[in-house]
């Protein structure tokens, strides 16, 4: 990972010489983990991760008036802009039934639509996605890490895997950064998805330079502090919240400003530099969770890669996605005998109307 001179150098990438084999044996992995569990009779073919979705809301994606030039940047180039976005709020873990009680990861992805420019991916029109996890750091540091992380995550079951974290008696091999990360996530109490912060983990550009993201909830939100021991929990408060309540949050980016100590490649790191407010993301009073809106919320895909070129994911995590989230979404979407399609505004809006 380091230039002739040593240095590390803003917003530049360092694929290192194993990791195609590496996304290939992460990619074979996965697609077996998903057809696996289809054959042994989940109804659907689901994500290999995120599986359990809480339901899909319509919201708008504001850009901030008055933004500095150094922001004006893809689809923020126009300050005071809107665009319609469909926002899927998840659990991380790839079991579908898992009760919302139990530690696990949340997950936020943004799709706007109506985004005009080059893409890097053909299938996606005219949308935008922004992929988020409510914490600020992956807890792989490289692709091999993540093969050994996989392997051990389905011999464990889907529990901790506990033999990647500590492979052995060498105290030198154990892995407690990325052990505290894990349980740290596990351990959070989410009241309810509109509730909490969500980062992007991974870099991304932004334009010539390297960002990561965040959206944070408003603090005009007021949330009930009571969890309930319903399996089906967040879905539960997200549908009482928006019976009659507005959410948002601030869509806030910080900058790469550090090559060494905010790297591009090891995404356990955490950034330390301002983050900056670039939208407001609102989701107004609504009813989403019909059958036919949780189908439509199943069936879609979200991916990094769908973007503009301004802003192109950066990092290992990210080039092992453009590959494996595209295998799979197409793989399941296949098992479930479903067209793979990216929707366009006309037809999410004629099905999630705002109350």
């Amino acid at each position: 990972m380091q230039t002739q001179k040593g240095k590390l150098e803003l917003g530049r990438e360092y694929p290192t010489p194993d990791e195609e084999s590496a996304i290939q044996a992460i990619e074979q992995m996965t697609r077996q983990q998903v057809e696996h569990n289809y054959q042994v009779g989940e109804r659907l073919a689901r994500r290999d991760a995120h599986a359990k979705h809480h339901g899909c809301v319509k919201g708008e994606f504001i850009i901030e008036p008055n933004l500095p030039e150094e922001m004006k940047v893809g689809v923020f180039k126009e300050s005071g802009k809107k665009f319609t976005a469909c926002i899927r709020f998840s659990n991380a873990s790839g079991n579908a039934v898992k009760p919302d009680t139990k530690g696990d990861g949340r997950g936020m992805a943004v799709k706007l639509f109506d985004v005009e420019g080059e893409k890097l991916l053909e299938d996606e029109k005219k949308t935008q996605d922004f992929v988020m996890v409510n914490h600020p750091v992956f807890l792989i540091r490289n692709l091999q890490d993540y093969v050994e992380f996989f392997a051990a995550i389905i011999a464990a079951k889907g529990s901790l895997p506990f033999k990647f974290f500590f492979p052995g008696l060498n105290l030198l091999n154990w892995r407690w950064q990325e052990f505290m990360i894990a349980t740290s996530i596990q351990r959070k109490k989410v009241i309810n998805p509109l509730a909490i912060q969500y980062w992007s983990m991974t870099p991304y550009k932004f334009g010539d330079r390297a960002i990561k993201f965040s959206a944070k909830p408003s603090a005009n939100n007021i949330f009930d502090k009571k969890i309930s021991n319903s399996p089906n929990y967040l879905r539960e408060a997200m549908v009482e919240y928006l019976k009659s309540q507005e959410a948002s949050f601030d869509f806030l980016i910080q900058f790469q400003t550090d090559a060494e100590r905010m790297p591009i490649e090891d995404s356990s790191i955490e950034w330390k530099s301002p983050f900056h407010k670039v939208a407001t993301i609102k989701i107004p009073p609504q009813s989403f969770d019909s059958p036919e809106q949780m189908e439509f919320c199943e069936n879609l895909s979200y991916n990094p890669w769908h973007c503009l070129q301004e802003h192109q994911p950066l990092g290992g995590a990210n080039r092992a996605r453009k590959q494996i989230y595209e295998s799979i979404s197409q793989l399941r979407h296949e098992l479930n005998n479903v067209p793979k399609v990216e929707p366009n505004e006309e037809e999410f809006s004629a099905l999630f109307g705002s109350k």
